[in-house]
């Protein structure tokens, strides 16, 4: 299909973004990388009458960090994240998430602040910024507010992201973590049936410490605290499957033609044994 009419208007900063946005109100969205938006509004599902390009602002495109933490502009590509070698070292997980990601033509075009802002809890990164206790920073006309990770996502496509207001850095903490995230699809480059981020932090062999995000098992991106609790102490593989038999404790996730709620929970316990296993190798 063809998408509705709607006026284009290219920002050359944050605050000119942000001002367009005020203006436009509730009809306007952002576009950076558009794998996101690009397609609701072909079928129709986003009518935006007016599109505000960020693409170009490049002080929105940056990997930096200090002894505490790291921080991503919103505009760094899912590629300059799989490729990134101090993210490597001190947030190994965005690496592993980012480098799953579509295809080549995804990551180098898709953003992170665009896939975060969406709001689709089928996206991978959601889940693994969950898991790490990831800070958003947003700007908007009456200045800049934070939002931790676990606050920002209010339902399907929904977010604490204002009208008037932009993502424009992600702050990740620095710990010393084993990661690995992993996902169930049909297809190479499929959205995730389920999709597991899970971080640990192992002392003698036992697990000390664990974050555990989950990909398109609720509304928004879930951690899977009762699985966290149970995975403290655990030491071989008996116990990791013990723990992530809890993980019905979420609740009831949702159906469709990819999976039952019954299947997904089963393959949501499969994924995260797979997931902290490999973490612990």
């Amino acid at each position: 299909m063809i998408p509705a009419a709607f006026d284009y208007e290219r920002a050359t900063s944050v605050e000119e973004a942000v001002a367009l946005l005020a203006r436009g109100g509730d009809d306007a969205k952002l576009l950076a990388g558009g794998h996101s938006l690009l397609p609701l509004m072909r079928l129709r599902l986003a009518r935006p009458t007016l599109l505000i390009d960020i693409g170009r602002l490049d002080d929105l495109r940056f990997i930096r960090g200090d002894e505490e933490s790291v921080e991503i502009g919103a505009l760094t590509t899912h590629h300059d994240l799989a490729d990134s070698h101090e993210l490597a070292e001190a947030c190994p997980l965005l690496v592993q998430t980012a480098s799953q990601i579509g295809d080549p033509q995804v990551r180098h075009r898709g953003t992170i602040g665009g896939s975060v802002a969406h709001g689709d809890p089928a996206s991978d990164m959601p889940a693994a910024l969950l898991a790490l206790d990831a800070d958003l920073v947003l700007e908007g006309p009456d200045g800049s507010r934070t939002v931790a990770a676990a606050a920002f996502f209010d339902g399907p496509l929904m977010t604490a992201l204002g009208a008037d207001e932009i993502l424009a850095v992600i702050r990740v903490p620095r710990r010393a973590r084993r990661t690995a995230y992993l996902k169930f699809q049909r297809r190479a480059q499929d959205w995730a049936i389920v999709g597991v981020a899970a971080a640990v932090r192992i002392e003698d062999g036992r697990i000390e410490e664990a974050e555990i995000g989950l990909t398109n098992m609720g509304p928004t991106p879930l951690r899977a605290a009762a699985v966290e609790a149970a995975l403290v102490g655990a030491s071989d593989a008996a116990a990791v499957s013990a723990a992530a038999h809890e993980v019905g404790a979420i609740g009831t996730p949702p159906g469709d033609e990819n999976a039952t709620p019954g299947f997904r929970l089963h393959i949501a316990e499969v994924m995260i044994r797979r997931a902290v296993g490999a973490a612990m190798a």
